[in-house]
């Protein structure tokens, strides 16, 4: 017998108290009293996500749909995303486009395809992702050891040209040299530059297809914890600032964050093979970039 069966059986006009009808229906009193939350209208919907967006303007239809949940409400992004429509608010966070190809680009074939990466230096991921500050925006470079989740270099620039993800690569040849450096078809990493220095360091080039942001689905996912852990709540005013905190994180990042996908060893660990003791000192060229 459902729910709504047993509830219309009762009736408070039975001699036969509503406490023994319950029992006898196995139904719990709180169970028939209960009356679910009537949904808000479109209008009250509408009301919630504005004052969510004035509060936290930089929130996406995603991150609206979190807190209406947080809060208690059934909703799902679909119905966020249509209402922010026809209400006309979107997040201010800015999305500029940072994998631009050039015009005379050089583009190599993919080379990690079905290639286990087993070891450190056997294949380098580069990407650029943005940062916006009071005084602009600028745009951090970063290359990570595939293997180990090591941040090998990076470089915090005004602009996206090549020559800041040259000065990134060559803070990671301080390290080590890969056998590969994969990269997105962007402006910088399919220019003669680029492609030139690669080949001079006896360093195989690869280019992912168009489109095939999983390719480089480590530095994204790096990208997403310094975000989340650093940028988006130090809230850096100017570049210089900027730059001496992203550094301080990417040594933490390196050295003394555990990581999941590790199991629970830091990057380091993994990179040099080995655990080393704090203090211990290496990596102070990445405090330069």
């Amino acid at each position: 017998m459902s729910l709504d069966q047993k509830r219309a059986l009762i009736s408070p006009s039975s001699k036969l108290s509503i406490r023994c009808q319950c029992g006898l229906l196995e139904l719990a009193r709180s169970t028939l009293y209960y009356k679910p939350p009537e949904l808000p209208d479109e209008t009250e919907w509408m009301n919630l996500i504005a004052d969510i967006h004035a509060k936290w303007p930089f929130y996406g239809y995603r991150k609206i749909t979190a807190v209406l949940m947080r809060e208690g409400y059934t909703i799902n992004t679909k119905k966020v995303r249509r209402l922010m429509k026809i209400m006309g608010i979107r997040s201010i966070l800015p999305k500029p486009r940072t994998s631009i190809p050039g015009k005379e680009s050089s583009v190599y074939p993919y080379l990690l395809r079905d290639l286990p990466i087993n070891r450190p230096n056997q294949a380098w991921g580069v990407d650029i992702t943005y940062i916006r500050l009071p005084v602009g925006m600028v745009y951090l470079f970063a290359l990570i050891d595939l293997h180990s989740r090591y941040i090998v270099g990076w470089h915090l620039g005004v602009t996206m040209e090549a020559c800041h993800a040259l000065k990134a690569l060559e803070n990671g040849l301080k390290i080590a040299c890969p056998e590969i450096c994969n990269a997105d078809q962007g402006a910088q990493f399919t220019s003669v530059h680029w492609v030139t220095f690669l080949v001079s360091q006896g360093i195989k080039v690869s280019h992912t297809g168009v489109g095939r942001c999983i390719d480089n689905v480590r530095i994204e996912r790096f990208w997403w914890t310094i975000k989340f852990e650093n940028i988006h709540i130090s809230a850096y005013e100017t570049v210089a600032e900027a730059r001496e905190g992203i550094a301080k994180f990417i040594k933490y990042y390196n050295e003394d964050r555990p990581h999941q996908a590790l199991k629970y060893k830091t990057p380091q660990e993994l990179y040099f093979g080995q655990r080393i003791s704090r203090g211990a000192p290496f990596g102070a060229q990445l405090l330069a970039a």
